[in-house]
């Protein structure tokens, strides 16, 4: 672990508010098993038939991110099913694609598993922050997430993109968060009283130095090339991003909030 003054203060924020997808669920291992069935479909010598389909992954993600900007409202579980749909046709150009891929992988959020350090980091975590969560995700999937994947662990508020109506990395969607926390938890953002916490870099890092917000990138490997997956090259939006902490797993982030903790009570 780190030395003890690496890292900046973490104990005078109140709340942490955390992306879902991608920080504390294997988003991109839930994308790769549907993934995987239909390039495996392609010929042998198809650049996106390969295991793992790190490319094809990021071509979905990109059809994903597509409709979140063309059709806000429209609920994520709705909108993978479309964004599968149209990956398989277009890019894949497969001849179909069969409801019993397509509708399935939309209502999969919800089954995706956690990352093995999240629930026991979210426990450590809620003894000293309320935790609220920022989700680009529909209601029902977030409910299966957090009363199952992430359990024992528990939050004190979950705010999706199907109750605000649109995606991060739209700025409404840290205004919903923050009018709600402040009504909700009576935590105040102007005051410095809440800190992000997230991997991805586009939806959550960059409109969080737009806006001003202090966050911790949870990199999960993301800080290298070959660890990028879908949240955003780090050497292209370096320039863009200002999070304050980096720490490689949210264990690792945890561990150091227990110990800067410690160490303040014994001052």
């Amino acid at each position: 672990m780190a030395s003890e003054n690496r890292y900046p203060d973490l104990t005078n924020f109140k709340a942490l508010s955390f992306d879902c997808y991608g920080t504390l669920v294997d988003w991109e291992a839930g994308f790769r098993t549907t993934v995987r069935l239909l390039t495996s479909q392609l010929p042998s010598t198809h650049p996106l038939n390969t295991d793992p389909p790190t490319e094809a992954v990021r071509l979905l993600n990109d059809k994903a991110s597509a409709y979140e900007r063309a059709q806000p409202t429209l609920p994520y579980n709705e909108l993978l099913v479309e964004a599968i749909t149209a990956f398989a046709r277009d890019d894949l150009q497969l001849a179909g694609l069969p409801d019993s891929i397509a509708e399935p992988f939309g209502n999969s959020p919800g089954t995706w598993a956690a990352f093995p350090d999240s629930a026991a980091a979210l426990q450590k975590l809620g003894k000293h922050y309320k935790l609220a969560i920022l989700s680009n995700v529909d209601n029902q999937s977030i409910s299966a997430t957090v009363g199952k994947q992430l359990a024992p662990a528990s939050f004190d508020a979950v705010y999706t993109a199907q109750d605000i109506g649109s995606y991060k990395p739209s700025r409404r969607n840290f205004e919903y968060l923050f009018a709600h926390l402040r009504a909700d938890l009576g935590v105040d953002r102007d005051k410095g009283e809440l800190l992000h916490v997230a991997r991805s870099l586009a939806a959550d890092h960059v409109p969080a130095k737009e806006i001003g917000l202090p966050s911790v990138w949870i990199s999960r490997g993301g800080e290298t090339r070959k660890g990028r997956g879908v949240g955003g090259d780090y050497e292209a939006l370096k320039d863009k991003v200002a999070f304050g902490w980096r720490f490689d797993t949210l264990g690792d982030f945890a561990d150091e909030v227990e110990r800067q903790f410690a160490a303040k009570s014994k001052a």
